[in-house]
Formats: C-alpha cells, structure tokens, sequence
C-alpha cells in the first residue's frame, strides 16, 4: 500500500470537518476526490500533506505512520500538494514558483533540464 488514510477526523476548531475518512491507494494508481464546495476534498489533502493534522485516525505512507510528521519532511518522501490559483507565490515569478518546488532538490542541472 502507498498511502493510506484510515478512520481520519480533521477539526477546524469545534467544527468537525472530515468524519472517518479511509482511503487506500495502491503503487501507480490513480485516486480522485469529486465533491461539492466545503465536501472535504482540500481537507483531506491537507491532512495528507501534513498542513492538518488529525485528531484521530492515522495516515500512512508505504507502510510508515506519519500522522505526525511534519510537512517539510512529507516534502521530503515525495508528498506535496500543487497549489492553483490563489495558492501560489503572487510575489513570484511563473519561473520563481516553479523552482520552489524543486528547493529540495540539489542537483541544479537535473532541475534546469526538467524545467
């Protein structure tokens, strides 16, 4: 298994936003969440990423509990999200936002050439 979410309650103060969510996500598959506005869809990626954390239930990637790991160490193993519209760097330029996505990544050719 690649990731799994099981059981997972996210909060945003008193108001419970994502109830017992499981999903399972095996190696090359290819997972959607389709929903209406204020669904969950954002909230449950947020709470994979690692930018919300869970007050109960567990994620876990390929086979490790990171529930409690940090965001910049999900990064790290490959989990990130790809913000749109708003959620990019305003400040920045297209160039800009797209190297703060390799900032991990210390071979500079290697990013040049993917860019």
């Amino acid at each position: 298994m690649m990731l799994k979410l099981e059981n997972v309650d996210v909060f945003y103060g008193a108001i419970h936003a994502l109830r017992n969510v499981s999903i399972a996500v095996q190696p090359g598959e290819v997972v959607t969440l389709i929903g209406a506005n204020g669904a969950g869809k954002s909230t449950t990626l947020r709470a994979i990423t690692g930018l919300l954390t869970p007050r109960s239930g567990r994620v876990t990637f390929e086979g490790e509990d990171i529930t409690s790991v940090p965001a910049h160490k999900r990064v790290a193993r490959g989990i990130s999200m790809a913000p749109e519209g708003r959620g990019i760097f305003a400040n920045l330029t297209v160039l800009e936002n797209l190297e703060m996505g390799a900032y991990l990544k210390k071979d500079r050719a290697a990013v040049k050439q993917d860019l």
